[in-house]
């Protein structure tokens, strides 16, 4: 049976967002804005979903909104400041590791400025320090920890940053959320279902008060039964976050340093001890990341290659290329709470027969 070590793109389906998702879809399929008795019941489901959610985050229920998906609440975030700001600038500082969601959506609605980071992921707090003090600055963005590498950021240090400038900071929770309580600041955090085991299509968007933010055009109609799976798979995984995030952060070691003691010529980058508990990167020299990623697939192994996010494009990890490190023939393996200790011993005693096959197919073994 094929082994699923790509959590960190989307963790399967948990068994309670199946169950809450099924049970929704008898009272939740009306529209939550209509006032019709089918409709009240929709709407006592939604805002039941909020409040729990709103909970987990630690946040006012009113502060809280449900989004098409991750992306869509970044772009909901990013354009919202910009346009409550406009007056200021539309400047916008994030970390040269942001998620590629982030960094289009600075794009497309403001002036994006790049942090720079060392060769862990951290970001470089003297310069952001700069940045955001710069005239015209409308927004900063740094996530909790980065999706490829697991590095975390020193939120504490950048919200004093952001304070004293006056700027408003984006915090992107969508890898942390499942194992780490969210972070107390950030003006703005955003956040993905599908991280952690709920469905396909909820982000989560929160504005807290005294933000100065303006709502966009109405983003449509919530997917109710899907919003209520989401709350519910929350409320599973962070009942044993500290529990699942101590042993996958014990297969995560295992895999750091049996990767480098089997792996010739292999670099496991991010920072070794300050990451998030379920996800490791390590680049191959001589082997490409595609090849890579289709021969463990023939193996029965699904991992992530290249820029995880941008993989289509067949660029080079922009996360990879800003820390420094190897760009290609890179693995990104990201566990689930279903991934047995079985499962890492099995992929680690295929990996390094196939990066030898592979560079012997390519006229570079025995280098």
């Amino acid at each position: 049976m094929a082994v699923y070590l790509d959590a960190a793109t989307a963790a399967p389906l948990h068994p309670v967002a199946r169950q809450a998702l099924l049970a929704a879809l008898e009272d939740g399929w009306a529209d939550p804005g209509k006032l019709y008795s089918q409709a009240r019941r929709a709407r006592l489901l939604l805002d039941a979903a909020r409040a729990s959610t709103a909970e987990l985050f630690g946040v006012r229920e009113d502060e809280l909104a449900f989004a098409a998906s991750g992306t869509a609440a970044i772009g909901q975030a990013v354009a919202g400041v910009v346009a409550a700001r406009r007056r200021v600038g539309t400047g916008i500082v994030h970390s040269a590791v942001e998620h590629s969601a982030v960094i289009k959506a600075a794009t497309m609605f403001g002036i994006p400025t790049e942090a720079p980071v060392d060769r862990d992921g951290r970001l470089d707090l003297d310069a952001f320090a700069s940045l955001v003090l710069a005239p015209g600055a409308a927004l900063a963005a740094v996530q909790s920890a980065n999706h490829e590498v697991g590095t975390r950021q020193p939120l504490v240090d950048v919200a004093e940053h952001c304070a004293a400038a006056g700027v408003p900071l984006l915090v992107d929770v969508a890898q942390s959320a499942a194992y780490e309580p969210v972070p107390p600041v950030g003006d703005l955090l955003t956040a993905s279902a599908r991280k952690w085991g709920g469905p396909a299509g909820v982000g989560v968007l929160v504005v807290r008060k005294g933000t100065r933010w303006e709502a966009g055009d109405d983003p449509g109609p919530v997917d109710v039964p899907a919003v209520v799976a989401a709350a519910a798979s929350l409320r599973a995984v962070r009942a044993s976050a500290k529990v699942e995030a101590d042993r996958l952060s014990a297969l995560v070691d295992r895999i750091r340093s049996t990767v480098a003691a089997t792996v010739p010529d292999v670099e496991v980058v991010g920072h070794p001890t300050d990451r998030l508990p379920h996800l490791v990167t390590f680049s191959c020299l001589y082997v490409d990341g595609e090849a890579l990623l289709h021969a463990l697939d023939r193996e029965g192994f699904a991992v992530s290659s290249g820029s995880a996010c941008t993989s289509d494009t067949l660029r080079p990890s922009h996360v990879l290329a800003a820390m420094g490190v190897l760009t290609h023939g890179n693995v990104r393996v990201s566990l689930h709470p279903g991934v047995s200790e079985a499962d890492v011993d099995a992929f680690l005693a295929v990996l390094p027969s196939t990066v030898a096959r592979l560079r012997a197919e390519a006229g570079v073994d025995n280098l």
